[in-house]
């Protein structure tokens, strides 16, 4: 964002001010989002809208090789040479020096370079024997853009095949508006229910979620409706019913039919002996 000053010229931000707007898209590189953002331009979307705003920034170096003197000296020579050649350069053109200003400059710049880059090495103490390049990324980008030009940005991204970039990248996340828990409902942005008709792969998402904690008011002359109740499905097992244990085993049963057939050998003996008495 830019404001004109009074000469009509740009002045910047005194401070820089945090992203604000709703996530049109997220995605895992930032080629993936400036692609995202490339299309937009392409479809004449007014793009000063929109915002790419890097999640986790990390500062990773990756080592190229290993450091040594004659890399470190070739390397000082390649720096020195370009500035020695527009020394040359200079000395050719305004001192009347020709092409051997040209080459002695060229020269010269190449030694001072090797020079100092061996001695840079040295004073080290080996304490760096390698070559890296550093810089900064972000494990996510994501895409903002504002509010009430977030439906018509999401109509346009649903052309481009994954144009929202991971699942759920178009979820309406609104950036740099703070809510109080204690205070009304955010209102609903121009999105209405959160859907976008703009043919197969069009995004849509709900409506943004309140504070947490907040309800919303109930409708005039509408009651608490009752919950539907859960699908036979999903109630719960009843348990069967345990089978009773409490009578006789199978060993007690054999040992009351052995005794019972023991003591009618018995009374029969007793009876053949009194039958013989009599």
């Amino acid at each position: 964002m830019s404001n004109l000053g009074p000469m009509g010229g740009q002045q910047r931000l005194a401070a820089p001010t945090p992203p604000q707007g709703e996530a049109i898209g997220r995605y895992g590189t930032y080629t993936e989002a400036q692609r995202a953002v490339d299309f937009l331009s392409d479809e004449h979307f007014p793009v000063q809208n929109v915002t790419i705003v890097g999640n986790n920034l990390q500062m990773v170096e990756r080592v190229t090789g290993r450091l040594t003197y004659g890399r470190a000296a070739g390397a000082g020579a390649a720096s020195g040479a370009w500035f020695g050649l527009l020394i040359g350069l200079m000395l050719s053109v305004f001192g009347n020096a020709g092409t051997a200003g040209l080459f002695t400059g060229l020269l010269v710049g190449a030694g001072f370079g090797m020079l100092f880059a061996v001695i840079s090495y040295a004073l080290t103490g080996g304490r760096r024997d390698f070559t890296s390049a550093s810089q900064i990324v972000a494990s996510e980008y994501v895409v903002l853009c504002l509010p009430q030009m977030s439906g018509q940005a999401r109509q346009v991204l649903s052309k481009l095949p994954n144009g929202f970039g991971r699942a759920g990248g178009g979820q309406g996340a609104a950036w740099g508006a703070p809510q109080d828990p204690q205070g009304p409902p955010p209102p609903q942005g121009p999105r209405g229910g959160g859907s976008h008709a703009a043919g197969p792969g069009a995004w849509s998402a709900p409506d943004a979620p309140g504070p947490q904690g907040w309800m919303p008011p109930p409708q005039p002359g509408s009651g608490p409706a009752a919950p539907p109740p859960p699908p036979a499905s999903a109630q719960a097992p009843q348990p069967e019913a345990e089978p009773d244990l409490s009578g006789p085993t199978y060993a007690e049963k054999v040992e009351e039919q052995r005794r019972a057939r023991r003591a009618a050998e018995q009374r029969a003996r007793e009876e053949q002996g009194g039958g013989g008495q009599g």
